[in-house]
């Protein structure tokens, strides 16, 4: 075993990235803080506490005994009798529910239903939790999983969706697109804290990505609905800014609080907070009603049930029933599996080809042939003139005739 894997199994266990950003907060540390105790940049904090990386190594070991919640005081002895402990506590919800998740009528008493919804979550998650054989119950396969999750959330989501983007058919198209992805991860979905969260995360942050405006089925908004009260808000929510009109939907929407808000969005607290603000500033400007509220408490209780009137009234698409979004799911990944083994087969295939008929030597390249000026004339002896020749004649005759000269004779 190497040190790095014996470190890694000695270090304390860390909580899930939410509740690192809780337990940060409620020690009242920064990001900035804590980064500097481990000496890690701000960014590497965050990344932490949204779950895309996690710390190694020493740095594991700081962080999670900077993060660790303080121990508990025992209490003081007392020779006085115990009070009376009631005979059942309501367990507190392990995930808040969606508010806009119901399909019922809009009725005015919400906290009913949302502790129905987080008792169902919550014996959903223990039964999931639970060993085979602990129960009577025949455990669930990961496909009826899926599929009450599916159909306990689906519809909800397209209308949470179409409040967010104003468009239906990109609505029912992000959330299965959010659902194929998750039947895709399903072994991470499932053992997710918050399972519903993963997916609506997953379908948010497909509905506002900016390439569908290059998308002309997607790139106008549409018709507005024809109550005046409720077109109001409808405008006033899409002219919000996406991140704006993200927080707002998540905190007065579906029922989430600050932190949990923050932390979906990618922001720190304040910066959710000041958005929320903004964003609920903005919609009282349309919404006289809002303005009148005495309270933040009343506006967030009325912003809530004028969300939910108004994603309940439009007539937002069904989404497909879960074992088509699982059948689509698989036939994609199968498709990219397909794509991504013929690509390799035909990048070995091209290299293969290009080694067998690439040369085994150099040769250096034949230049063209090309007309060279300006070269002198060849030298040399050069013809001679009538007169040369007539000189040459006459000194070749007078050579050995002549009386100047000495011919050599040979002894």
């Amino acid at each position: 075993m190497t040190r790095s894997t014996t470190d890694e199994a000695a270090a304390p266990p860390l909580p899930s990235p939410k509740e690192r950003r809780r337990l940060r907060e409620a020690k009242s540390l920064s990001e900035d803080q804590v980064a500097a105790a481990v000496g890690v940049t701000r960014a590497t904090v965050r990344s932490w506490e949204t779950g895309r990386t996690s710390p190694r190594g020493r740095k594991r070991a700081l962080y999670a005994k900077l993060i660790a919640p303080e121990p508990a005081a025992p209490p003081a002895p007392t020779t006085a009798p115990a009070p009376a402990v009631p005979a059942a506590v309501p367990a507190v919800p392990a995930a808040v529910p969606a508010a806009i998740v119901e399909a019922a009528p809009e009725t005015p008493a919400a906290p009913p239903a949302e502790a129905a919804d987080a008792e169902t979550e919550t014996d959903a998650e223990a039964q999931a939790q639970a060993p085979a054989g602990s129960t009577g119950e025949r455990p669930s396969s990961p496909a009826e999983a899926f599929d009450e999750l599916y159909a306990r959330t689906a519809p909800g989501l397209v209308r949470q969706t179409y409040l967010l983007t104003g468009r239906r058919a990109l609505a029912r198209e992000s959330v299965e697109r959010a659902f194929e992805l998750a039947w895709q991860r399903w072994p991470e979905v499932a053992v997710d804290r918050d399972p519903a969260g993963w997916v609506r995360a997953a379908a948010y942050e497909y509905a506002m990505s900016p390439w569908h405006r290059l998308r002309r089925t997607h790139r106008h908004a549409d018709a507005p609905p024809t109550d005046p009260g409720k077109r109001a808000l409808f405008d006033a929510l899409l002219d919000l800014p996406p991140a704006y009109r993200r927080t707002l939907l998540l905190y007065d929407g579906v029922g989430l609080d600050l932190p949990e808000t923050a932390a979906e969005t990618e922001a720190s607290t304040p910066a959710a907070a000041g958005r929320l603000m903004t964003a609920r500033a903005a919609v009282a400007e349309r919404l006289p009603e809002l303005t009148a509220a005495a309270s933040p408490a009343e506006q967030s209780a009325l912003l809530h049930d004028r969300l939910g009137g108004l994603a309940r009234a439009e007539h937002v698409p069904v989404p497909q029933p879960a074992r088509a979004v699982r059948t689509g799911s698989e036939n994609k990944a199968r498709l990219w599996t397909r794509a991504a083994v013929a690509g390799v087969a035909l990048l070995i295939a091209v290299t293969g080809l290009t080694l067998h008929t690439a040369p085994t030597h150099y040769e250096p390249p034949i230049s063209p042939a090309e007309r060279v000026g300006g070269v002198p004339p060849r030298g040399g002896p050069q013809k001679l003139t009538a007169q040369d020749l007539k000189l040459q004649k006459s000194l070749s005759e007078q050579l050995a005739h002549g009386p100047e000269r000495l011919v050599p004779q040979p002894r």
